[in-house]
């Protein structure tokens, strides 16, 4: 299978949500449901990009020995501290508060630094009986079960995680990736990056965009928490999934190789990628 180049004409034909004049309602509602005890700064780094890719109203479900310190970081977000776990990850009984919440935004983002527990099987089917736009990453695609679901969401996995959502080895999938991410994206419903030096967005139907830009820098602890904020934030601004990941997987390639021009190839920070984003967004 020969995937399309993913570059600015692909994305002329994928068009974002024009942006509307208005409050915070109007430019989009996302949770980022995110952080643990040992890693807090994934709920950071996913939040702060997502108010950079243009969301407008942005709340916080972290567990709840991490909250007051994050809510005092990202004074723009309403922060919630939740139940945990004696790993510092969510526990079983928050996962029908995080439900409630989802009800009340336009998009989710529900992964970056959780603690693999009990908590995140329970956690990704709720969310995917919701009513909002959906980006899972991380703790959660090692849980996810095929869905059925009227919703398609947007999957972030690197190499490992994909390999887990399939039940394969990781060489399969360095073998083939369009081929495992097909497969992924059919088995789940689901619009699929398949993450590596070369990303390739894919889809149910077999369609494949291929992005080859970015910079050696951008494989860096916290990128991932990065992007899967930026699609979040397109998700909630109204971008259809697909649409979203075109977009984002665009922004953050392209936000690394700004840095690279900026500080080097190498060196610079997944927390400086996301003040990149504002001036790629179009116009």
């Amino acid at each position: 299978m020969t995937p399309k180049l993913l570059d600015e004409p692909a994305l002329r034909d994928h068009p974002l949500p024009p942006v509307v004049d208005g409050d915070k309602e109007t430019k989009g509602r996302i949770l980022v449901v995110a952080g643990s005890r040992d890693v807090p700064g994934a709920a950071l780094l996913s939040a702060t990009a997502a108010m950079r890719a243009g969301a407008g109203k942005l709340q916080i479900a972290t567990v709840e020995s991490v909250a007051v310190p994050l809510g005092v970081a990202m004074p723009e977000a309403m922060v919630v501290g939740l139940a945990e776990d004696a790993v510092g990850g969510f526990a079983v009984s928050a996962v029908g508060e995080l439900s409630e919440q989802a009800q009340n935004v336009d998009a989710v983002v529900a992964g970056p630094g959780l603690a693999r527990g009990e908590a995140c099987e329970a956690l990704a089917t709720a969310l995917l009986k919701a009513e909002c736009r959906l980006a899972l990453d991380a703790a959660l695609l090692h849980a996810l079960q095929p869905t059925t679901s009227k919703q398609m969401p947007v999957l972030l996995p690197h190499a490992g995680e994909l390999a887990s959502l399939l039940d394969c080895d990781e060489g399969e999938i360095e073998a083939d990736p369009i081929g495992c991410g097909v497969r992924a994206a059919r088995r789940y419903r689901a619009i699929v990056l398949v993450k590596g030096v070369d990303s390739h967005v894919v889809t149910p139907a077999g369609e494949a965009w291929k992005y080859c830009g970015g910079a050696p820098g951008l494989g860096v602890s916290g990128s991932g928490d990065v992007l899967a904020g930026i699609v979040g934030s397109l998700l909630a601004r109204g971008a259809e999934p697909l649409i979203a990941l075109l977009w984002a997987v665009w922004l953050h390639g392209e936000a690394g190789a700004a840095l690279a021009r900026k500080v080097g190839p190498i060196g610079f920070l997944a927390r400086e990628i996301a003040d990149e984003i504002p001036a790629l967004l179009p116009r």
